[in-house]
C-alpha cells in the first residue's frame, strides 16, 4: 500500500544514539523479520562500508543591513547525513531518511535565525542541528564554499555595492560524528599566480630520458589548492586565518615588490608557505598545497630572418602550456609533543 503520514518519524530534539530506547518498530510494507543491514542481507558476505545522502549546492545571499552600510556574504552550501540504520538502503523503508529538500530548507531557515559570521561558524551549525534533532543520524556534514564579493571603492568604499573579485574561492567542510567532537576543514582554490623572474630549476635528473635543460631564469606560474585543519575551533579567528593563508603563499611566491623573491623551485616555495602559516596560525594543525606548474615556453625567432624579427629588445613573447603539467604537493604539520 501507498506510503502514509503513520509511517513517519516526526523528529524530537535528541541527543542520544538511533539505538537507543529499544528496537524499532517495521514500517507498513516491511517485513518485521526482513534483513536491515547488509551483512545480514547478503549472508556475511558484504557490508555497506560507506554511505550518507544530502542536498548540494544550497546557493544563498545573506544581507547584513546595519543602518546605511550593508554587509554581504554569498554562499553555496552541501549538506550530507549518515544513518544509523542501513534499512533505506536494504529494504527501502525510509521511515528515517530526512529528506534532502528539508536538509535545504534547514540552510536557509538557520541562516536566517543565526546570521552567518564565518563558513566554519555556520557549518558547525548545522551539522550540530541535525545531530540534536533527529536521533537517527550518526554523522553530519556540511560544505559551505564562499564566493569572493568585495566592496566597491568608489573614492571611499561604498555603503551598499559590490564587485566579484574571484582571486581565490574560500571553502570549509565540518563534519561531526554523535558524541565526538566537531572536525574544521577549510581551504582555497584557484589561486593563480605568476612572476616574470627570479625563478629557476637546474641541476635536476640528467639520463637518457631527459630532453629539458637547465632553465636558470624562467616564468614561474601556478594555481594553488589549499587545505587545512584547525584543531581548537574555540579559538580559532577563521577570517583572519584564511587571511594569514592567502597572505602567506602569495609573500613566499613574490617577495617584496621592488626586488622580489628568489624560487629555486615550486617545492622550495611551496614548503616556505606552508612553514608561515604554521608559523603564524597555532590553531592550525596541518596544511595541505598542490601547486601545478603552469609552464609559459619561450619562443625561439633565431630561425627567422634579423630584419624580419628587429623590434624593440624589451619585448619577449611566450606560448602558454597548461597541459601536460608538472604537479608539487606538500602537506606540513605540528610533530606531537613529546610526554616527557
Amino acid at each position: 500500500m501507498p506510503w502514509t503520514s503513520t509511517n513517519r518519524i516526526y523528529a524530537k530534539p535528541s541527543n542520544s544514539s538511533a539505538g537507543e530506547g529499544g528496537p524499532l518498530v517495521a514500517s507498513r510494507g516491511v517485513s518485521a523479520t526482513a534483513a536491515t543491514t547488509a551483512a545480514a542481507d547478503s549472508g556475511g558476505r558484504f557490508e555497506l562500508s560507506d554511505h550518507g545522502y544530502g542536498k548540494s549546492s544550497v546557493k544563498l545571499l545573506h544581507v547584513h543591513r546595519d543602518g546605511e552600510r550593508h554587509a554581504i556574504r554569498e554562499f553555496e552550501v552541501s549538506t550530507e547525513l549518515k544513518l544509523a540504520s542501513e534499512s533505506a538502503y536494504i529494504v527501502g523503508d525510509n521511515k528515517e531518511v530526512v529528506a534532502t529538500d528539508s536538509q535545504k530548507n534547514t540552510v536557509y531557515v538557520l541562516a536566517k535565525k543565526h546570521g552567518i559570521k564565518t563558513p566554519e561558524e555556520f557549518g558547525a551549525v548545522v551539522v550540530n542541528h541535525f545531530l540534536y534533532t533527529y536521533k537517527q543520524v550518526a554523522e553530519a556534514k556540511c560544505h559551505v564554499m564562499e564566493y569572493p564579493w568585495e566592496r566597491l571603492q568608489a573614492g571611499a568604499p561604498h555603503n551598499h555595492a559590490f564587485v566579484f573579485s574571484p582571486a581565490a574561492t574560500r571553502w570549509c567542510e565540518v563534519s561531526q560524528a554523535r558524541h565526538e567532537a566537531v572536525v574544521v576543514k577549510a581551504g582555497l582554490s584557484g589561486l593563480r599566480v605568476l612572476k616574470t623572474t627570479q625563478s629557476a630549476f637546474v641541476d635536476f635528473v640528467q639520463d637518457e630520458y631527459t630532453t629539458l635543460s637547465d632553465a636558470a631564469e624562467r616564468i614561474f606560474s601556478t594555481v594553488v589548492e589549499a587545505e587545512w585543519t584547525y584543531d581548537n575551533m574555540r579559538k580559532a579567528d577563521f577570517d583572519n586565518a584564511w587571511l594569514t593563508v592567502k597572505d602567506a603563499i602569495l609573500d613566499k611566491f613574490a617577495g617584496p615588490p621592488d626586488t622580489g623573491v628568489y624560487s629555486p623551485s615550486v617545492q622550495h616555495t611551496l614548503y616556505q608557505a606552508e612553514k608561515t602559516v604554521l608559523e603564524k596560525v597555532a590553531e592550525i594543525s596541518w596544511i595541505r598545497m598542490t601547486m601545478p606548474n603552469k609552464h609559459y615556453l619561450n619562443i625561439d625567432v633565431s630561425k627567422f630572418p634579423a630584419n624580419v624579427t628587429k623590434g624593440d629588445p624589451r619585448h619577449y613573447i611566450y606560448q602558454p602550456i597548461d597541459k601536460p603539467a608538472g604537479l608539487i604537493y606538500a602537506q606540513l604539520r605540528r610533530r606531537p609533543k613529546s610526554r616527557l
